[in-house]
């Protein structure tokens, strides 16, 4: 076996103290939260799974990330992995926009958090050769809020507003006549004195991004000319973008580490690019000046990600569907309350990716482990009238677990 080789160098000394990596503690490293975390009543265990989840298989992005990311992004078409269907059309509708001197069409993207939404607002500009400001729906709670924003727009500039599903009711009143007629609506003066002044803008580009494309209202989502929904990666993918990360970051990969990781990335890529981090932070924790695919096995199993990308919340949640109530249907509340979490964290962060996987059914009478959740926990399937999901993928991984 080759090993991989860190070539250390300020920028990466800086991106491990941006992140949250491993502490100079084994026990930490085991999961064991530090003392600012405890308090009266506090249960340990439960504390140190909440920061397992937030800090190493949560899609949502950390301080972290934040330092890190910036740099490990895409900045063209080219240099972006993944999502081809998306790119062919970005791609004609860029040139085409770029040949005509205009702006491009306003762009919405929806999906999971972590896909690259943000990255691809960055490419769009850098294509167009336009800049680009970047907001936030709940930053753009007033009035004057959005009109300082749109006071800066440039022709063909681009304006990315993340979480744009939080948008308040007067702001996107506001962004109507702006999306459709590059112009916006003042008022001035009170009662019978009040005037409408509309002032014009230049052409720009809106791109949109929301994990939740049912919250917008379809008035705004409607004035988007491309509604695009981002999908979650496949292996060869992630190993694609590990390898790059990896070049990035002059660290050396095997194949047999990258398949590594990208197994247990959840189809995130964001997750996958901290997962790199974390086992070249293990690497230097135990001293190494090599990272072997048998280090990065240790690590992973450190923070007890498995070979399937589940967490301990994710394997509790179906021990308990299987050991406590045979498998279920069991309610959510049920379910959170044993688990301990609220039901809205079990909702929209536990049971999405077991779901995905095959691993949890959602049915009238409540939820259901399938087969392959018994197969990957070694427990004994009694059977049951709920036929296991017909995934091709799922079938193979029921038959190599």
């Amino acid at each position: 076996m080759v090993p991989m080789t860190i070539v250390p160098n300020e920028q990466d000394k800086r991106q491990a103290l941006a992140q949250d990596n491993l502490a100079a503690s084994p026990q930490k490293a085991s999961g064991t939260k530090s003392n600012q975390n405890i308090g009266p009543g506090t249960d340990q265990t439960s504390n140190a799974v909440k920061h397992h989840r937030q800090t190493v298989l949560s899609a949502k992005e950390s301080p972290g990330d934040q330092a890190v990311e910036f740099t490990l992004r895409p900045k063209t078409l080219g240099e972006y992995i993944g999502q081809e269907k998306l790119k062919e059309w970005l791609t004609v509708s860029i040139e085409a926009a770029k040949s005509r001197g205009d702006a491009l069409d306003h762009v919405l993207f929806y999906g999971p958090p972590g896909l690259g939404k943000t990255t691809l607002a960055r490419v769009i500009a850098n294509e167009m050769g336009a800049r680009i400001y970047t907001t936030s729906g709940p930053a753009l709670e007033r009035p004057r809020d959005i009109l300082g924003l749109v006071h800066q727009l440039q022709q063909n500039d681009v304006l990315f507003i993340d979480e744009i599903h939080r948008l308040s009711h007067i702001a996107e009143e506001l962004l109507y006549p702006a999306l459709e007629d590059f112009v916006i609506d003042l008022n001035a003066g009170k009662g019978a004195g009040t005037r409408t002044m509309r002032l014009p803008l230049p052409k720009f580009t809106l791109v949109g991004a929301t994990t939740r494309a049912g919250s917008i209202a379809n008035a705004l989502r409607d004035r988007f000319g491309f509604v695009c929904r981002l999908n979650f990666y496949t292996q060869d993918e992630l190993g694609r973008i590990i390898s790059r990360t990896a070049s990035l970051m002059k660290l050396e990969l095997m194949d047999s580490a990258v398949k590594l990781i990208a197994a247990r990335a959840r189809g995130t890529p964001r997750i996958a690019n901290r997962l790199i981090r974390l086992v070249r932070d293990y690497s230097q924790y135990k001293g190494s000046v090599t990272l072997t695919t048998e280090l990065a096995e240790e690590a992973l199993n450190i923070y007890q990600v498995d070979q399937l990308g589940l967490d301990h919340t994710d394997r509790k949640l179906l021990e308990i569907l299987i050991d406590q109530y045979n498998g279920g249907p069991v309610g959510l509340e049920t379910i959170a309350a044993t688990l301990g979490e609220d039901s809205t964290t079990v909702e929209e962060v536990c049971e999405p990716f077991l779901i995905q996987q095959g691993f949890l059914q959602r049915t009238a009478r409540g939820r259901v482990a399938t087969p392959l959740a018994y197969k990957h926990l070694n427990r004994e399937h009694k059977g049951s009238d709920l036929p296991l999901f017909p995934y091709l993928n799922n079938q193979q991984r029921v038959d190599d677990i």
